[in-house]
This record gives structure tokens, sequence and C-alpha cells, in this order.
């Protein structure tokens, strides 16, 4: 392992809630068990189901328990695997445990098919009794959301064999994307003149240093070590998008973000209106990097010079700080909250260090009720990272709190999984406006949280935009060469940018590097669902004070125990209006109108 490069060196998580090590023999067991509990629960079920009437709530509660608990053992060896392929994905090891662990909950799964096919066959006046009776209450979203899936069902023997056939084709290629992205290093230039190979969030990290020289090296470097592994991206992002096509024919969809919209129990009216709001306010992007190009004296604002601090002696932040700033954070909302967060730090449960092979990027895996979360991220000592240790411990806390529903109701679709992530950021945001209170520093600050946003508002917009062409156009051409893709990126990301930003050429390349396009395509447009509903709770929380903490941990507690719109109603949030969107925009409009007030006092 090379020299640690940051003070969250040996920050590292702990497994073992999970399983003891990579041959604790009860990783087979917990497998072998697995399979043999779905095995009997075919045997007992098969033939109910579909045959169910109003008077058998006691039957599908009975196998609604079963069910609950036969995921959580069939998920956890794949979630452990994934947790260490994730913080080292060079261990050959790790990436066999990956496959073994998938495939023998394929093999369990097998068994469990027939039990959503044989659910939509029950009579809807039968299904809306049985989802009635209190027996069934714990589990009834749960039932009511397979029911959105009935018309888009093939048969068992079909779903059984795309359920197999995933561990070889998309499950694969996306397996194969990460590893990529994991081992590949890109030739940085220091400036002493010598030449390192990097990992991508080293190289990340360098677009927000200080020296213009040194981002400018590091977006040459990113875009070199892009072009290097292009050949199999490219053919990586069209076996993926021509598998998502063939899905979406298979099952019927009207369209390729159908599947998407469904999963995250929102319409289409609602993801375009979203969607078309966050497009007319392009300008405002504009607005702002005319500000940012102003205060910085450039001549020119390039695409390595987005995320550059306003000032050379901007302060860096280790992760002893970090910690105790954002353990504030949530300390000052709410104790119940800090003390949540307070586990996270105590009980190594966050995995902040950098290492080679790592995964770059960061995120909150729930893995399973009767553990915990797991965090990881990469720290880099700077006040962005503080953000980031922030955003990642409120999915912590969301998921935390959402295990009270079991694990079929505890995950909530896409649109409402950032909402306590962005929610944590505003809480950071503000202790550290309270933190470093020096005007230059306040308006340092301000710009990184609007650029933040406009990462999380109009760049998911942007990456949205950029699937919905790159599907189209796989469909309507084919096979798209890396130079075609290259063009739809640049030219939606220009859209947006206008003449306030100059795109290199070398920016045309850095979609290659975007895991959502292939983990989850169309999830993206999520951030901007959930970034804009949190501006909206918090100015109420700001409003309402300690009445709103309560309802909005009991939102949190609530997990995906019902269709969003209905949870969020109860905090008086109407995500239906297609107006609701201006309210997250005005106030991000505010931030760039304090902004500028601040920049003109600045440069006084």
């Amino acid at each position: 392992m090379p020299a640690p490069t940051s003070t969250a060196a040996n920050v590292a998580w702990d497994l073992g809630d999970l399983y003891k090590g990579i041959d604790d023999p009860v990783i087979e067991r917990d497998m072998q068990f697995a399979k043999d509990r779905a095995a009997s629960f075919e045997a007992t079920y098969r033939g109910k189901i579909a045959t169910l009437s109003d008077k058998d709530a006691e039957t599908l509660f009975k196998a609604a328990v079963e069910l609950e608990s036969l995921y959580e053992v069939m998920d956890k060896p794949s979630i452990y695997a994934s947790l260490l392929h994730a913080a080292q994905s060079e261990d050959p090891r790790h990436g066999a445990l990956v496959a073994r662990t998938r495939e023998q909950r394929t093999l369990a799964n097998k068994h469990l098919i027939f039990f959503d096919l044989e659910l939509i066959k029950v009579s809807d006046d039968a299904a809306k009794a049985l989802f009635a009776d209190p027996r069934l209450a714990k589990y009834r979203h749960w039932l009511e959301v397979k029911l959105l899936w009935k018309p888009y069902f093939l048969s068992e023997p079909e779903e059984k064999i795309l359920e197999e056939k995933s561990l070889t084709g998309r499950g694969a290629f996306v397996r194969l994307f990460e590893e990529m992205t994991s081992s590949a290093r890109f030739p940085l230039k220091e400036p002493d003149g010598q030449e390192r190979r990097v990992s991508q969030s080293e190289v990340l990290a360098k677009l927000y240093d200080a020296d213009r020289a040194q981002r400018q090296t590091a977006g040459e470097a990113l875009t070199v070590g892009l072009q290097e592994i292009a050949k199999p991206m490219t053919f990586i992002f069209n076996t993926v998008v021509q598998d998502h096509r063939s899905d979406t024919n298979l099952r019927k969809y009207p369209s390729v973000m159908f599947g998407r919209n469904l999963s995250n129990e929102i319409t289409a009216d609602v993801v375009e209106a979203l969607m078309a709001a966050v497009e007319q306010a392009f300008p405002l992007v504009q607005r702002y990097y005319r500000l940012k190009k102003q205060l910085l004296g450039f001549d020119q604002l390039y695409d390595y010079d987005r995320y550059a601090p306003l000032f050379s002696d901007s302060p860096t932040c280790d992760w002893a700080n970090a910690r105790k700033i954002v353990q504030a954070s949530y300390d000052s909302f709410s104790p119940k909250a800090g003390s949540i967060v307070r586990e996270f730090f105590d009980k190594r449960w966050i995995d902040a260090e950098l290492r080679d092979g790592k995964r770059g990027g960061a995120f909150s895996a729930s893995a399973v009720p009767s553990a915990h979360p797991y965090i990881l991220m990469n720290f880099t000592d700077r006040i962005r990272d503080v953000m980031t240790l922030a955003h990642e411990l409120g999915h912590g806390v969301h998921q935390y709190l959402s295990r009270g529903q079991g694990y079929l109701q505890c995950d909530t679709p896409l649109t409402t999984a950032e909402m306590a992530s962005v929610f944590g950021e505003m809480l950071t945001f503000r202790r550290l406006q309270e933190v470093y209170p020096e005007p230059r520093l306040r308006l340092a600050m301000l710009c990184g949280k609007i650029e933040d946003a406009f990462a999380t508002v109009f760049r998911q917009v942007v990456l949205t935009q950029f699937e919905q062409r790159l599907h189209q156009a796989r469909q309507d051409q084919g096979e798209l060469s890396t130079a075609g893709i290259n063009k739809l990126w640049f030219d939606v990301n220009q859209a947006m940018f206008g003449d306030s930003v100059t795109l290199t050429e070398g920016y045309a390349w850095w979609w290659s590097y975007i895991g959502h396009f292939i983990r989850s395509p169309f999830y993206c447009y999520a951030y901007a669902f959930g970034e804009l509903l949190v501006l909206a709770l918090y100015q109420k929380y700001l409003n309402e004070g300690e009445a709103f903490v309560e309802r909005y941990l009991a939102l949190l507690s609530s997990g995906g125990s019902d269709a969003p719109h209905l949870l969020l109603a109860k905090l008086g949030v109407d995500v239906t209006d297609p107006g609701f969107w201006s309210l997250g925009l005005k106030l991000l409009e505010k931030m760039v109108a304090d902004a500028e007030s601040l920049a003109a006092q600045a440069t006084k």
C-alpha cells in the first residue's frame, strides 16, 4: 500500500457485524441455508398464493414473514462480498466471492420467483381486502407495489431465465466496469515535473486544487487515462444500454425510463416537470459561473476551473476536525440523530482512507436490518470532504432509523433516498459557516455549497438528458462509436454552461467514468429531486424549529412503508404539484444572489 495521503489513514471499516472475514465458514452455511429454506418455501406455498381469497390473510402474512427473513439471509453474503470488493477490488479473492455469492443467491431466488407471479393472479377484490387486513399492515405497501408491476411480469420460465442470465449478462458488465475504473491509473504530472500514475479518486481530487496548473494537469491526466480504456468502456456502455432496451421491450414498458420511474413510485409527468423546471433555470448556472470567473480574475473559465477554490489559502480540514464538525451538526439538530452518527465513528462503520484498488466516490450501504449501514468514502482533507461525510452519514441515519420497518420495507425509492443525505449537508454547511466566520471564507464556502447544489440539481438533470439521448441514439443508430458518445456528452453539457464555461476537447471523454449509467440506469434525476425537496424541507425546519424535527425523524423511520408523496404530505409537501420545483430553484437563486452580494463586499 502506498504511503497515506490524507489524515484518514487507517480509518477503515470493520465488517465483523456481517461476517468475521472472507474465510468465515458462516458465509457458506448461510448460502446453503438460504437455498434450503427457499426450496422449502416453494414447496409450502406454490399453488396457494394464486388462489388466495379475502379470508386467507393469515396464509399471506406467514408467507410474507418467511420471505422477509429469507431475503435477508439470502442477501447478506452478497452484500458482504460487495463491500469487500468496493474497499479493495484488486484482491482476486474478493472478486471471486462476489461471483460466488451472487450465483448462490440466484439459485435460491429461482425458488421464490413464483410468489410474485402468483400474487398478481389474486383478484383485485380479494387483494384489496387482504391488504387492508390488520395482520398485514406491516407489509401493506410492499404488497401494493408488487401489484403495480402486474402488467410487466413475464412467465415464470422466462423470469427464471432472465434471473440466471443476468449474472453473465448485465451483471458481469457492471462488475467489469467497476474493476476497470478502480484499477485505472492516470498519468498525473507533479509540480517537479515527475509523472505519477494515480487512482481516479486522486486525480478527481486534484480538480479542486488551488493551483490552476495542477487542475489543468489533472484534467488532462483524467482525459488521457479515460482514453486508454475508451475502447472497452465504449463496448460496456453499448452493451448495457442495449441490454436495458431488451428488458424494456420484453416487459413492454412504454419507455426506457418507465421501469425506473415505477420503482421510484413516481409518474413520468412529475419527472418531466422536474427536468423541465431545472432546464429552464440553466441561465442561473451561467450567471453563477460568470461570477466565479470574475472572482478568480480569469478571461476564460475552463471545465477544470469549475471547482477551483476562490482563494489559495482556503483551509483544509483533517479527519479529526471533520468528525467533530459533522458530529456537532447532527447533535445540534437532534440528540437522537447525533447518537446514531456517533456509532458510525466509534464502531468503525466508515471506510475513509485512500488506498489503491478502492472504489472511487462515496456511498452508504444499508446492509441488512439485523446489522447496520456501512459508509465508504475517500477523504482528502478538503472542506468538500466534510460535506461528503455529512452527506453519507445522512444516508446512514436514514437507513439506521428505517431498519424498524423490516427488510421488505426499510429501503426507500431513489427519489427520497437522497432526502436525509442532502439535509445532513445543509446542517453541516450551517455549522461550517459558524466555524469559519471570516467573510472571505463564508463567500468561499457559499460558493462551494452552490457548486455542490448545482452538481446535484443541474448536473444530474444533464446526466439524465445524456442517458436519454444515449439510449435513443443506440436504438436509432445501432452500436455507437466513442466519438459519437463523446458528442452526445459534450452537447448536453454545453447547453447547460452556455458561454460561461469553456469546455476543453478532453472533457468530451468524461462520461466514461460515471458509474450510475452502468449500475443504475436513469438513477440521476433522483439526486435533483432530492436536492430540491430538501431545500424546501430545510426552509420548513428554519421556520418551524423543534416541531419539525420529530416529524422529520418519523419520516425517515418510515422507510419505504408508503408511497413517497403520501409520506411527504405529512410534512406539508406536495411533490405532485408541477410548481413545487420552483421553490427549491428560488432558494438556489437566492444563494447565488447572496454570493454576488458577499463578493461585492469581499472585493472592496
